[in-house]
Order: structure tokens, then C-alpha cells, then sequence
């Protein structure tokens, strides 16, 4: 009864970590709609308040792991709840610009911690056979914390000051999580003890020599400094490497990107402008839900090694479609954010990460008509997938990129009048209205994409990662990767319309499959398989082989 207890409440643990991770990257879309308009945000100050969060988790990321390692995976996420709790208060109350900042950056810091010491404590609390599961619930979490952002979003569109709400509401998961964590044992995993599967039996030493070296070795306690990480000890080195490929390959093969198109695409096969950035939105985060739940059943069966390989192949060859189908039949691309009070300002996170699914109207501070708010927000409900898989996951750590306007300013007079149009054909005259069957293979194969994404990098790289590194050093290994996955999506939501310049759509997206195919090779060649094996079983392997 107490072990059926201790996995329902890490369980729940890892799905509500999830779900505020997600709900707070989701909800600024919504909210700074409203926001742009209360506090008369520039552009320039629109890319402060959505980059607040990044800088937040990146902070997050260099300090978390020190938190983690020294003070316990328990303690540091009852902290980040802490935060998490005054960060959303700050928001709920804020009358100021500085405030709002303030507040989001403690958001960021908070949901960062929490990703890491999440990811971790769940690997060590539950029994090998059921690590995966456990530890990719936290992606179901996220993608779901997303689609409930976009719900309330949209709920609130029409309340005055609706954002404090939206912000505020945060606070129940963080609740929740807080109190579920209480009942759980403080250290799943000590220093100077077995891991827990080894150490009561549940999960036996897989051949002779692991068992040897078992007796041999009794209960050592180990030591690592962070220079550790770059060292031939234990294989640490190969740990690293193995580490840092799988989250900036995550990042590099063109997820931070590749949603930033979605609702042009969508629109390109013959959806109007409003059902165009619904279905963006809430179509691909259902995919994402539905594929992420496939591969929590899959993890612990099909193993995480085949699950990447898999994942990682139908994304290059769907990126690789995408490519040469945008060669026959252009999408449209503009880059714009105007603002009346700085229309100027110059090119940066702001454009990237609010553009791409907003009508003109929903990314300046115009205040917009008086019947457009609500359809706005469903317009602008995938807009922050930039901040958003970060992890998305997990932790989907996966950050989606604005790259674009998705609707021509042309469509902007739609919906102003805030009507939801249904389904029909392109517009006329469109570059692309003639290419039909083009852009519905483009559709499938951007669908193909966030799912496979979904069932292999997605999860499996933060499961890995919680697996591959001794207990000593695992928290500080952690944040490590996690500060260049967080790096590496503002670098490439940065730098991508100025490689779209330099050498066409196209071609970047094929480069984004070409980096799938090399992904493919480092998984084949370097990443082990860690299904049913025991944390220190793992470890014994890792330090064992070069």
C-alpha cells in the first residue's frame, strides 16, 4: 500500500511540474495581448517581458544544479513551488512594467529548478520498469499545461484586467505540488547507499560481472567537483558528451522553428485566418498530447535508444518534405512588429517569439476594436510556443520560434471584426492557392514532425539525462545541459530570419534535415540503452566502457 502510495504521489508530482512548466510558458501569449494594451508596450517591451523568462531559467540553470546537488531534489522543488507562489503573486498584483519583469523572471527561475529537480527525484524514487513512464509524464504535462493556457486565454480575453487572472491562476497547481511533495521521503537516492532498485532487489544486476562488482564494491560514497563533468573519471567525459549532444541536437534540427510556420501552413490548405491559428494551436498541442502519451507507453517497453533513432528519422525526412515542397510551392514570409511608440525598434526576441500565428493588430499596442479581443487571443494562443518545449519538454524543453507573420496583412480586417471564419478555400491570387496537393503534403509532414519530436527527443532526452550521471553529480550535470538547451533555443529563435535571408526557407529547412541525419549517427554510435536498468547499474556501465 505505501509503495502503491509513493508512486501515485510521484506520479502526480511529475504530471503537475509538467503542467506548470507549460501553463506558465502558454499563458503570456493571452495575457500580453491585453497586457501590450493596459501598460502600452512597445515592441521593444515585449521582448523584455516574454525574454524575462528565458533570462530567469538561464540563471536557473547555473545555479539550480548546486541547489539540487547540495540541498536535495525535494528541497528544491519545494523552494521552486515557494517561488513559484510569489513569482504569480507579483503578476496577480503588478501595476508596473519593472514589476511585471520582475515578476516573470522569478516565473522563469522557479519553472526552470523545478524542471531539473522533477526530472531527477521521479528517476530515483520509482523502480527501473516504470523510471520512464513516471519521468515522461512530465512531457504529458507540459503539453497539457499548454492547451490549458491557450483554454484560459481564451476565457479571459474579454475581462477586464483578464491577465491577473491568468497569471494568478498558477498558483493552484503550485499548491497542489507543494502539499503532494510533503508526503514523500526526503532522499530517495543517498550518497552513500545503492540505488534504491538495487538495494531492495526489485530490479536484479543484469550478468555475473555486475553482480561481482556489486559485492565487491559495498555502499562507496563519491565525491565530484564540476570539472568532473570533463574528466576521464568514471567515463564522465563520454557522460557529457552524450549529454550535450542529445539537447542541442534537440535543438538543432529545427523544432524551435518549424511550429513558427504552422499557421500559415494551415492556412495555405485552405484555412481562413482565424480557424487557421485555432488549429494551429490547439490541433498541434492535441498531436503533442496524443504522441507524448505514446511514448510514456512506449519508454519502458521499446527503450529510450530506439525511441530517439525512431523519432529523430521522421523528423529529417519530414523537415527534408517540407523543404523541397516549399522549393515548388513558396509559403509567403513576412518579418514586422510595428508599434506606434517605437516603430523602429529592432528585430529580436519580441518578433520571434509573437509573430508568427498573431494577426497584425494582435502584436502592436493599437488598441484593437472592441469585439476583436477574444479572437485575437485564440489567434495569438501558439504564439509562445517559443518559450515553450523547452524541455518542452520535457520537458519538451523545445522552444518554438516566431519566426514570421503567418497571416499577410491583408487578413488583418478579418479579425479585426472577431469573427472565427470557417473552413474554406485559399485565397485567391495566393503564390500558393494553386499548389493544393503540395501543401497538404507540407501539412501531413509538419504533423509527422511535432509527433515524432514528440515521442523521441521530446521526452527521451531529459529521461536520459536524469539517468546517465552518479547521484553526487547528477543535479549539477543537469543544469549544465539544460543551460545550453535554453542557450541554443534563444540563439536559433535569434538568428533564423537572418538565415532565412541569407539562404532561402528552403534550403534551411533541408539543413535541418541533413543535421537529422547526423543526429540519427551520434545516437546509433553513442547514446546507450538505459530501459530496465537500475540507476547504479547504469553508472557501472558508464565508468566500466570507453
Amino acid at each position: 500500500g505505501r509503495a502503491l502510495l509513493v508512486l501515485l504521489l510521484s506520479a502526480t508530482v511529475s504530471l503537475l511540474g509538467g503542467l506548470i512548466f507549460g501553463y506558465e510558458l502558454g499563458i503570456i501569449s493571452g495575457a500580453l495581448l491585453q497586457l501590450q494594451t493596459d501598460f502600452h508596450l512597445s515592441c521593444f517591451k515585449q521582448e523584455v517581458l516574454v525574454s524575462a523568462v528565458l533570462i530567469g531559467a538561464l540563471l536557473a540553470s547555473l545555479a539550480g544544479g548546486i541547489l539540487i546537488d547540495h540541498h536535495g531534489r525535494r528541497r528544491a522543488i519545494l523552494v521552486s513551488n515557494v517561488l513559484l507562489f510569489v513569482g504569480s503573486l507579483i503578476l496577480t498584483l503588478a501595476r508596473s512594467f519593472i514589476v511585471l519583469v520582475i515578476g516573470r523572471m522569478t516565473v522563469g527561475f522557479a519553472i526552470s529548478v523545478s524542471s531539473m529537480a522533477c526530472c531527477i527525484y521521479v528517476s530515483e524514487m520509482v523502480a527501473a520498469h516504470r523510471r520512464g513512464l513516471l519521468v515522461s509524464l512530465y512531457e504529458v504535462g507540459i503539453t497539457i499545461g499548454i492547451l490549458l493556457s491557450y483554454a484560459l486565454n481564451y476565457v479571459f480575453a474579454d475581462v477586464d484586467e483578464g491577465w491577473r487572472y491568468m497569471f494568478g491562476l498558477a498558483i493552484a497547481p503550485t499548491v497542489m505540488q507543494f502539499l503532494s511533495i510533503l508526503f514523500l521521503p526526503v532522499n530517495p537516492v543517498r550518497l552513500s547507499s545503492w540505488d534504491s532498485d538495487c538495494q531492495k532487489g526489485l530490479i536484479p544486476l543484469q550478468d555475473t560481472e555486475d553482480r561481482v562488482a556489486a559485492k565487491r564494491e559495498p555502499c562507496q560514497e563519491k565525491h565530484y567537483s564540476f570539472l568532473d563533468l570533463f574528466r576521464t573519471r568514471d567515463n564522465m567525459r563520454r557522460r557529457t558528451l552524450v549529454g550535450l549532444g542529445l539537447v542541442l541536437f534537440q535543438q538543432f534540427t529545427g523544432q524551435p522553428n518549424v511550429l513558427g510556420y504552422a499557421s500559415k501552413i494551415f492556412h495555405s490548405v485552405g484555412f481562413q485566418s482565424n480557424s487557421s491559428a485555432i488549429l494551429a494551436s490547439v490541433g498541434l498541442g492535441a498531436i503533442k498530447v496524443v504522441a507524448t502519451l505514446v511514448a510514456m507507453a512506449l519508454a519502458d517497453k521499446a527503450g529510450r535508444r530506439v525511441l530517439l533513432m525512431a523519432g529523430c528519422v521522421v523528423m529529417a525526412i519530414s523537415v527534408t518534405t517540407i523543404g523541397l515542397t516549399s522549393r515548388m510551392a513558396p509559403l509567403a514570409m513576412a518579418r514586422d512588429c510595428k508599434a506606434p511608440i517605437d516603430p523602429n525598434a529592432s528585430l529580436s526576441l519580441t518578433q520571434h517569439s509573437l509573430t508568427p500565428v498573431f494577426p497584425q493588430s494582435a502584436v502592436s499596442p493599437i488598441p484593437p476594436a472592441s469585439g476583436a479581443v477574444k479572437s485575437q487571443a485564440a489567434l495569438g494562443f501558439a504564439a509562445t510556443r517559443s518559450l515553450t518545449k523547452v524541455f518542452a519538454s520535457t520537458q519538451s524543453k523545445e522552444v518554438v520560434s516566431s519566426s514570421s507573420l503567418m497571416q499577410k496583412r491583408d487578413l488583418v480586417g478579418q479579425s479585426e471584426k472577431g469573427t472565427v471564419e470557417s473552413t474554406g478555400p485559399p485565397l485567391a491570387g495566393a503564390p500558393w492557392a494553386e499548389h493544393t496537393v503540395l501543401n497538404w503534403i507540407t501539412l501531413l509532414s509538419m504533423m509527422a514532425f511535432v509527433s515524432a519530436f514528440s515521442i523521441g527527443f521530446g521526452p527521451m532526452t531529459w529521461l536520459v539525462l536524469s539517468e546517465i550521471y552518479p547521484a553526487g553529480i547528477r543535479g549539477r550535470a543537469f543544469a549544465f545541459c539544460n543551460s545550453f538547451n535554453w542557450a541554443a533555443n534563444l540563439l536559433i529563435s535569434l538568428s533564423f530570419l537572418d538565415l532565412i535571408d541569407a539562404i532561402g526557407f528552403s534550403w534551411m529547412f533541408l539543413l535541418y534535415g541533413l543535421v537529422g541525419v547526423v543526429a540519427v549517427t551520434f545516437i546509433y554510435l553513442f547514446v546507450p540503452e538505459t530501459k530496465g536498468q537500475s540507476l547504479e547499474e547504469i553508472d557501472q556501465h558508464f565508468s566500466r566502457k570507453r
